[in-house]
């Protein structure tokens, strides 16, 4: 075949087929994990490359539709690559090329019959999220679901000898599960009984479902696809299953698997369903301002890394969920051009998340191997030992923080214009919602802030609070490659957002009908609406903190150059400060405990003035694992215990049973 003659879905498609069996390669070769680390991941980079530029490809291109010659008689597999997958196979190929290199270095020390496993394991797991973006129809869509699912569950109990690493994998498989099975129930919904065939998007497209049957697909999707990106009250085994995976896996499974199920909502409510009704959004938006404010409260009082990171993705994930909410909203009532900002602003932020996010994770992976600590308690200092990690990790933390002109300032500026740019809508209850919401965004953007600076400062900067961290050593060469791929991501997609915005236009256009258009004064110049009402530059911005700079360096230089001394820093008249007397993540968290105490289940030991050895130990708990899960739990066992009795018996007990039934099956049948 000629290669050029390969549509975008041939590439796609071949690339998954490459994975799977540079996954089986990474198994042949256990015994030798030198080869895996220098050749199976960087190899795997190289497709996700390839993916990437795939996908970018695609955007421009009409879409393209592939059936294959698998599945069961009469059900083969569809595969499509339109606008919409296309922008995903761009975020997925991107993300997972740095955490690919990332991988090449952080897995080095590993055993190799384990690392054999988990090359396999991880590159299943790339295909898995590929084929879900690429399916056409609801049997492929569910086989790559279920493939993603349990490679990622496979890849989270890589440590499986930690019992709490098991109990991590069981909860999410659990949750993924039964969020499965909401998603077929939905999907079951819009086939609308029109028989096997019907089983392909394209007769969900053409079919027509009435307001309340639409309604209930898109509740049981909301549900489903939620239980997999962590929405509120779904979220509890996120936090628990990040910290048990390794580093990349956490960076995959967050910066882009959750964006697998923000995906498969946009395709099931903007696609497949030819009807949207204005309480869907207002429900979804609802949800994503509780989660996101949910998410942002629990990451300030975390002291362990990976728990801090991931209860910031539960954050993230409700920002995006505002941001679908807000567009049905505006796509209800007729608001074309509002509605394609919301939607823009929802799909660049699923781009900047995979960035920053990923980012985070293997930074956090490079220090646990640098010091073998998750709690922040124990760390400081680490500038010091490790200047290119900090250094790298700082553009993470800004990004994630929202300040400009890194990524993710862009996607929550265009939110919130989205909020800000409304005019009244028909329904007057909506109308008061929107400032409402805005505000809630805007406390949110700023606690998101706030526990970035705990993040990095209790961790990078003061003093080492262990003895140990004197000699910790920074990221090796792969994983600072990987890092730097995230970290130019993150710039990149900072100081270009008119050409970001250019490339989501296909997406808004193929969901909504409308796109922003010429959203741009110039290449330079960002402006959602029009000029007079809000517009951005970040190149702009970016050359006058420069020059800020550069003013206040030659100002310091030719007035005070010669005059300067050093000295001390001021101790506050006691002379004898170490660093157990700086400030700690419990300490950073504890402003946000106390105002928002009634959300957290807290459990504090607090030191008194006669203890010989005081302690401090605080805990914040989820209320909703106690209120809504832990009862959950006890139901499910007592109703298990119960049914055990018909387990234990003879077998004239068990003849008994089958006769009764029989009976009743006779007299009511």
């Amino acid at each position: 075949m000629d290669v050029f003659s390969l549509l975008p879905i041939d590439i796609a498609g071949g690339v998954t087929l490459l994975w799977i069996v540079l996954g089986l390669c990474g198994l042949a070769l256990q015994g030798q994990p030198q080869v895996i680390c220098r050749v199976v991941f960087p190899v795997g980079a190289v497709f996700s490359l390839a993916l990437a530029i795939t996908g970018f490809w695609a955007l421009s291109a009409t879409a393209n539709i592939a059936v294959l010659p698998l599945g069961l008689p009469d059900l083969p597999f569809h595969l499509r690559l339109d606008p919409l997958s296309g922008l995903f196979l761009i975020l997925l190929g991107g993300a997972s090329f740095g955490v690919s290199l990332f991988s090449s270095g952080y897995f080095k020390g590993m055993e190799g019959d384990v690392l054999g496993l988990l090359s396999l394991e991880y590159h299943v797991f790339l295909a898995g999220m590929t084929l879900v973006i690429l399916a056409d129809d609801a049997y492929m869509f569910m086989v790559a679901w279920e493939t993603m699912a349990l490679s990622s569950y496979f890849l989270v109990t890589t440590d499986h000898n930690i019992p709490d690493t098991r109990r991590a994998g069981f909860l999410y498989l659990l949750i993924a599960h039964v969020g499965a099975i909401a998603i077929l129930l939905s999907f079951g919904v819009m086939q609308a009984g029109h028989g096997i065939g019907a089983y392909t998007f394209d007769a969900m497209r053409a079919s027509h479902l009435s307001s309340s049957w639409a309604s209930i697909a898109f509740l049981l999707a909301l549900f489903g696809f939620g239980a997999k990106a962590g929405v509120l009250p779904m979220h509890v085994w996120l936090p628990e299953a990040h910290p048990a995976a390794p580093s990349p896996v956490s960076a995959l499974m967050s910066g882009v698997m959750l964006k697998t199920a923000i995906y498969g909502i946009l395709r099931v409510t903007f696609d497949l369903l030819d009807v949207q009704l204005w309480w869907w959004g207002v429900l979804a938006l609802a949800l994503g301002l509780i989660t996101a404010l949910f998410g942002v409260m629990f990451a300030a009082v975390q002291v362990d890394m990976k728990r801090l990171l991931a209860y910031s993705s539960i954050e993230n994930i409700g920002l995006l969920l505002v941001g679908i909410g807000l567009t049905i909203i505006f796509h209800v009532y007729g608001k074309d051009a509002l509605a394609a900002l919301a939607l823009t602003a929802t799909l660049y932020h699923c781009l900047n998340h995979a960035c920053f996010k990923s980012l985070l994770f293997v930074g956090t992976g490079s220090i646990m191997h640098a010091t073998g600590e998750r709690n922040m308690g124990r760390m400081g200092g680490l500038i010091k030992q490790m200047p290119w990690l900090a250094a790298l990790m700082l553009v993470g933390v800004l990004a994630i923080s929202g300040l400009p002109p890194l990524n993710g300032f862009v996607s929550e500026w265009l939110l919130l214009q989205a909020f800000l740019l409304s005019p009244g809508l028909p329904n007057s209850y909506i109308d008061m919602l929107v400032p409402v919401a805005a505000a809630v965004i805007a406390l949110a953007a700023a606690l998101a802030a706030y526990v970035m600076v705990k993040f990095f400062g209790v961790i990078f900067l003061g003093q080492p609070r262990e003895a140990k961290l004197e000699h910790a050593h920074d990221a090796g060469l792969w994983e600072r490659a990987g890092m730097v791929w995230l970290a130019l991501a993150c710039v990149v997609l900072g100081l270009a957002p008119v050409f970001v915005v250019q490339q989501i236009d296909p997406v808004s256009q193929m969901l909504l009908g409308s796109h922003l258009g010429n959203a741009a004064a110039g290449w330079m110049m960002l402006t959602p609406m029009d000029t007079e009402r809000a517009s951005y530059s970040p190149v702009y911005f970016l050359l006058a903190v420069l020059g800020v700079m550069l003013v206040t360096a030659w100002l310091v230089h030719h007035y005070y150059h010669g005059r300067l001394r050093r000295g001390p820093a001021w101790d506050c008249g006691f002379p004898a400060q170490n660093a157990r007397m700086q400030d700690t993540a419990e300490g950073f968290g504890q402003p946000i405990r106390r105002i928002f105490d009634p959300f957290f289940k807290i459990e504090s030991v607090l030191p008194t003035a006669f203890d010989a050895q005081p302690k401090y130990h605080a805990l914040s708990e989820d209320r909703l694992w106690y209120l809504l899960y832990l009862p959950m739990k006890r139901l499910v066992e007592k109703l298990s215990g119960w049914a055990s009795v018909l387990q234990h018996g003879h077998i004239h007990l068990y003849l008994t049973y089958t006769f009764v039934t029989l009976i009743v099956l006779l007299i009511f049948v």
